[in-house]
C-alpha cells in the first residue's frame, strides 16, 4: 500500500516549549493508525498538524507526495472528528449529515440518496427527523462519523471521539467504527490515551510521550515485543527488572539464570527484562525458578491479581488459582516469557508493584490524618 499522509521531522513549539520533537510518520492508504500516549504527550497536536490547525515549526507534511504545510485545513482531502462532536442542534439528524453537501450544491435528489446510505451505514435509519438533543451519546456519534465521511475525505481523523461515552457502549462503538473504517476503505487516525481501546481497533499503533514517538508496530508487537521500559509499561501490567545478558539466550535476573529467546546484546550488557503477569506461573516453593511471599490478592472475576514479594521486589501475577496472603510460593517463568530491552532512559521508572502499595498506604495515611 502507498503511503497517504507522512510526517518528516515534524517538531511543533508553543512559547518556547516544543510539544513535539522530531516525529517521523507514515501513514498507508487504507490503514487504521492509532496515536496512543498519555495526557500532554502530543498526540493531539500531531493530530491537529495533520489536519492543518497546528503549523510545523520544523519538517514537513506531505499528502501522496506532495508538501501541504501551507495548505489551510479547508482545501485538505482530510475531515476531523473532535471529542465533542459539534453537531447542528437546530438541524435534524438528515440536516446536520446533509450540510456539507449543501455547501457543495450537490442536487437534491443526490443528497437524498448520499444520506440513506451514509446511516444505513452507520445504523441510524429511520432516524432523519430525530432532534439532535433526543439522541444519545453513542447516536450522536454516529452522525457525527456519517456528518464526516459523506464527503468521501481520504483521511478522516479522530480526536478521542469516544471518550464521553459509558465502558459498554464505547466498547460497541470500538466495533462500529472499525467496521465503518474497513467498508469504506477511508485512512482511520485515531487519538487515544486508552491501550486496550488502541489494541483492539488498530492495524498500526504509533506509543507517543514527551513529544516523540517512543514506538511503531502492531498492536501484538507493541504489546509483545515494547521496546523500552515507559511502553512496556503503558501497554497492559509489566514485571520490569534489571538484568544481565549473559550472552545469547541466557539472561540474569535476581542472580539466577533463566534461559530466553533473545539475542543481539552484548555479553554482560544490563539490559531491562519485561515478563507479563499472565506469563508467570505459581507453583509450589520447590519447582519454582524464584521464591516469594504473597502479599496482596485481587479477585477480579476473570482471575486474581496477585502481588508476591522476591527479595523486595514486588511482582505482579495474573492467575486464576487463588493463594492467599502470607503464602510462600514458587514463580515458574517460561523462556518465551522473559522480553529483553535495551536500557533506555525510562529504565527503573516502572515496573515493580510496591510502588502502587506504597501510594495506597500514603492515601490510607491521608484518609486517617482527615479522620483526626
Amino acid at each position: 500500500m502507498k503511503n497517504i499522509v507522512e510526517l518528516k521531522n515534524i517538531s511543533v513549539t508553543f512559547d518556547e516549549e516544543k510539544v513535539l520533537d522530531g516525529i517521523n510518520l507514515k501513514i498507508k492508504d487504507s490503514e487504521f493508525v492509532t496515536l496512543l500516549g498519555p495526557s500532554g504527550c502530543g498526540k493531539t497536536t500531531t493530530l491537529r498538524a495533520i489536519a492543518g490547525f497546528v503549523r510545523p515549526t520544523e519538517g514537513d507534511i506531505l499528502f501522496e507526495d506532495a508538501v501541504i504545510n501551507n495548505l489551510p485545513p479547508h482545501k485538505r482531502q482530510v475531515n476531523t472528528i473532535f471529542q465533542r462532536y459539534a453537531l447542528f442542534p437546530h438541524l435534524n439528524v438528515y440536516e446536520n449529515i446533509a450540510f456539507g453537501l449543501r455547501i457543495k450544491k450537490v442536487s437534491e435528489k443526490e443528497i437524498k440518496q448520499q444520506v440513506t446510505d451514509i446511516l444505513k451505514l452507520v445504523n441510524l435509519s429511520g432516524y432523519e427527523k430525530r432532534n439532535i438533543s433526543k439522541l444519545s451519546g453513542g447516536q450522536q456519534q454516529r452522525v457525527a462519523i456519517a456528518r464526516a465521511i459523506i464527503n468521501r475525505p481520504k483521511v478522516l481523523l479522530l480526536d478521542e471521539p469516544l471518550a464521553a461515552l459509558d465502558l459498554k457502549l464505547r466498547k460497541d462503538m470500538q466495533v462500529e467504527l472499525k467496521n465503518i473504517q474497513k467498508s469504506l476503505g477511508i485512512t482511520f487516525v485515531f487519538v487515544t490515551h486508552d491501550q486496550e481501546e488502541a489494541l483492539a481497533m488498530s492495524d498500526t499503533v504509533v506509543v507517543m510521550n514527551e513529544g516523540k514517538i517512543q514506538q511503531i508496530g502492531t498492536p501484538q508487537d507493541i504489546y509483545n515485543e515494547p521496546e523500552n521500559a515507559f511502553v512496556a509499561d503503558f501497554i497492559g501490567e509489566s514485571n520490569i527488572l534489571d538484568g544481565i545478558m549473559k550472552k545469547d539466550f541466557l539472561a540474569v535476573i535476581n542472580g539466577r539464570e533463566f534461559e530466553c529467546l533473545d539475542r543481539g546484546f552484548d555479553e554482560n550488557e544490563h539490559v531491562d527484562i519485561v515478563i507479563r503477569p499472565e506469563d508467570v506461573d505459581i507453583v509450589p516453593p520447590t519447582t519454582g525458578h524464584l521464591l516469594g511471599e504473597v502479599t496482596s490478592v485481587t479477585f477480579l472475576g476473570v482471575h486474581y491479581e496477585i502481588i508476591v514479594d522476591v527479595s523486595g521486589f514486588k511482582w505482579m501475577i495474573q492467575t486464576t488459582d487463588e493463594h492467599k496472603v502470607g503464602d510462600t510460593v514458587g514463580l515458574f517463568i517460561e523462556p518465551d516469557a522473559i522480553h529483553v530491552m535495551k536500557k533506555s532512559k525510562y529504565s527503573g521508572m516502572y515496573g515493580d508493584y510496591s510502588t502502587f502499595s506504597d501510594e495506597i498506604e500514603h492515601l490510607s495515611d491521608l484518609d486517617n490524618e482527615d479522620d483526626e
